[in-house]
């Protein structure tokens, strides 16, 4: 059977429809967070949660892991979880209350994750470590971790690729999800990335670009980074910050300055619906 014929895009897609739902509401609910990086990154995580990882069970030892590095995100990831049943829907309507469960980054006690993000490239390192770990344990479960473009202007995420490449982690793959923008302004005009995947590939990475919005070419990645040995996978998914929701794709304003009003929620909804 075909890699496409495997894919139900057309579930995948009604997934992310729902997830982005559920990920604006929150948002309106707490009155704070990070819409745009959240929208970009929600059919990668849609795809991870319902078509790649391998967790049977939470507690099992031979699970996947999936670390959320790029943290103010984690509206998409909770939004996942709830809908793979880890989490309850009416915990995402108390995002950042206080008290509550889900707080403006991932910690730990929340079913489901698996690091407190931390700073930025922090959620890398951790991911690289039981990566290793897996290595030393001989265990089969692969690690994926998901990092901002912003996040790649730290150098605790260069000295991570070293680190990865140098131990042979071809159990790891790296996702950056490269919306183009970070908290401020377009990605370069605070600090170019380009070259990226050269950069990746000069640090001795197997280097994927795709379309992060497209669920066949989703597929295909990490399909193929599970043949690639001794050295670890970089996906760089182009993505659109604030995708499904025309006012707010590509709008710096839009990275998690503010919640919707109840006009804009009401806008968006529609148009996610369609």
């Amino acid at each position: 059977m075909s890699l496409e014929k495997m894919i139900d895009t057309l579930k995948l897609t009604q997934l992310a429809g729902i997830i982005r739902k559920n990920i604006i509401l929150s948002i309106y609910y707490s009155k704070s967070g990070h819409v745009g990086g959240s929208f970009s990154c929600a059919d990668i995580l849609t795809f991870l949660y319902f078509a790649e990882l391998k967790i049977p069970d939470i507690s099992d030892p031979n699970r996947d892991r999936f670390i959320l590095s790029k943290g103010h995100s984690c509206p998409a990831l909770y939004a996942v979880l709830s809908e793979k049943g880890f989490i309850t829907e009416k915990e995402l309507w108390k995002l950042r209350h206080t008290g509550a469960l889900l707080q403006g980054h991932p910690e730990m006690g929340i079913p489901g994750i698996e690091s407190p993000s931390g700073s930025l490239g922090q959620g890398f390192s951790f991911a690289l470590g039981v990566a290793l770990g897996a290595k030393k344990l001989e265990k089969e479960f692969r690690v994926y971790v998901l990092l901002g473009d912003g996040e790649c202007n730290e150098g605790e995420v260069w000295e991570g690729a070293m680190f990865g490449a140098f131990h042979r982690l071809d159990n790891l793959v790296a996702i950056v999800d490269y919306n183009k923008l970070q908290s401020d302004d377009f990605c370069e005009n605070i600090t170019s990335l380009e070259p990226l995947a050269e950069k990746w590939k000069a640090f001795g990475w197997n280097v994927i670009e795709i379309n992060g919005h497209d669920f066949k070419e989703i597929a295909f990645a990490f399909d193929l980074a599970k043949k690639i040995k001794k050295r670890p996978t970089c996906i760089i998914a182009h993505t659109i910050k604030g995708k499904g929701v025309s006012f707010m794709e590509n709008n710096p304003e839009w990275h998690g300055s503010r919640a919707p009003t109840e006009e804009e929620l009401k806008l968006a909804l529609e148009e996610l619906e369609k």
